[in-house]
């Protein structure tokens, strides 16, 4: 039976918005799972388990190496499957609880008395817990372009997903240092506090895949699955030869390892630049006193959230890439002033912040509503629907993109000489040389990964008005292929 948004697409209506918060509460339990790892898991590493730095970066690059390239196999895995729940939707029903446990996997700080123990004991918890996440977010991120073929209608199924990913990012970065302070203040240990902490997101983040396999529905056309296994090689060819898909893969990777490099030195400038060593360092926004670091987090994530329409509208009135340049070319402007605020500007870093949070939007929302396109124009060239396979390939991107940007800057901070606090230290000073390191990868770093995203989306070429000629020689090809069918 022809579900209601099969209907609703059939007659070029758009989406109904229930499908869209449906849909979209999936980025809860992914951008939480990626939050608390972005922002705290280094910190985890080296202070609570009590990992060394630099091999704390050799075992999330091995495993976040070995995440990314599963994405483009459980990818493909996807397109395959045949069921009558269609292609991506049994994934959602069966790894959605595996993917809640994967949450207290990564965060137990193993007994092991050695560093060569710690280094094998957090790799092989990395490598699962991201395994777990692989075999639900890939199919569920290979949905987007499946609900909907329409250019703004794109955007618009992207900004609710970016709408749940903020919100989750606000409440993550900001919940989870009050739940440590409270525990730690309670007689808890910050292990403790990082269990509590993933258990109950972890546990959240379970329930929107399991609503949404009840509630979203694929596409009939788009549920065939592709029988044949192409090599590995022929899937390279594929995706090399689609010119749209690698301007905006080029430009997604690079604008996420500026993002995660960014979240992952957040804390250590905040901690040590900004509160000069004070680890319990609070910050007073209207009248209420939080950790600095969830003061800052969230005032830059909520901007971000509220920012959301201002870019639609942007993307609406020109074009999803001019709106992304626009974004980042003011990021660039906006990190080049984090690197010149003084030592124990407070104040001054939480304007920052609010400037940061209206860029920080739109390189959530216009990658993502960029690289749904790319399916067309494959489809276009090949006559079938990939889906899987390049989201995968992003999805290995961006795994790439964090692995690349960890290991350097976890490398760095080890050059410079950067010494982990002691577990129960509540002010820590690091050397001139490390707080050089850690100003220098927090501002100007991130901004010349900027620019070079904004070169790269310069020249990606599907425009509304190109993409719309892809899809009517599609209408047109299918139409012809009905006739003599």
């Amino acid at each position: 039976m022809e579900s209601h948004t099969q209907r609703t697409q059939a007659k070029g209506a758009r989406l109904p918005i229930w499908t869209k918060l449906a849909y979209g509460s999936g980025d809860w339990g992914m951008a939480s799972f990626n939050t608390l790892r972005q922002i705290f898991y280094i910190i985890f590493l080296v202070d609570v388990v009590g990992l060394d730095a630099g091999l704390a970066s050799i075992g999330m690059f091995v495993g976040i190496i070995w995440d990314a390239i599963n994405d483009p196999l459980v990818g493909a895995l996807s397109d395959r499957v045949r069921s009558r729940w269609g292609r991506r939707r049994p994934f959602l029903l069966l790894f959605a609880i595996p993917f809640g446990l994967a949450f207290l996997i990564m965060w137990w700080a193993p007994p092991w008395q050695t560093q060569a123990a710690l280094l094998i004991h957090i790799t092989l918890a990395f490598m699962i817990s991201d395994t777990l996440q692989t075999l639900i977010i890939v199919p569920f991120l290979s949905l987007t372009p499946e609900l909907t073929e329409d250019y703004d209608e794109r955007t618009s199924l992207s900004s609710y997903r970016m709408f749940f990913n903020l919100f989750a990012s606000i409440v993550t970065a900001m919940a989870a240092p009050e739940i440590q302070d409270a525990m730690i203040s309670a007689g808890f240990t910050s292990q403790q506090g990082y269990l509590v902490t993933a258990a109950l997101f972890g546990g959240m983040a379970a329930v929107p895949f399991l609503v949404m396999f009840f509630v979203v529905r694929e596409r009939e056309d788009y549920q065939t699955p592709i029988v044949e296994r192409p090599a590995i090689m022929e899937v390279v060819r594929t995706l090399w030869a689609n010119v749209p898909y690698r301007f905006a893969a080029l430009s997604y990777m690079l604008n996420w390892i500026t993002f995660d490099l960014i979240a992952l030195m957040l804390p250590f400038f905040l901690v040590y630049w900004i509160a000069d060593g004070d680890l319990l360092a609070k910050a007073n926004l209207f009248g209420i006193n939080l950790a600095l670091e969830s003061a800052v987090l969230g005032v830059l994530l909520i901007v971000a959230l509220l920012a959301l329409p201002l870019w639609i509208w942007i993307s609406s009135r020109f074009d999803k890439r001019r709106a992304y340049i626009y974004g980042m070319l003011f990021w660039v402007v906006v990190q080049l002033g984090i690197y010149s605020i003084p030592q124990g500007e407070i104040n001054l870093v939480l304007i920052m912040a609010v400037l940061a949070g209206i860029s920080v939007s739109t390189a959530h929302v216009m990658p993502e509503a960029i690289f749904p396109d790319v399916v067309e124009w494959d489809e276009l060239h090949t006559r079938k629907r990939h889906e899987g396979v390049y989201y995968g390939s992003k999805n290995f991107l961006r795994k790439l993109a964090s692995a690349f940007a960890t290991a350097m800057a976890l490398q760095v901070l080890g050059w410079f000489g950067y010494t982990s606090a002691p577990i129960d230290a509540t002010q820590f000073s690091q050397t001139p040389q490390a707080l050089g390191a850690i100003r220098f990868l927090t501002g100007p770093v991130g901004a010349i990964l900027l620019l070079a995203s904004v070169a790269s989306a310069w020249f990606y070429p599907l425009s509304r008005e190109r993409h719309g000629r892809v899809r009517k020689l599609l209408a047109r090809r299918k139409k012809m292929d009905q006739r003599r069918g």
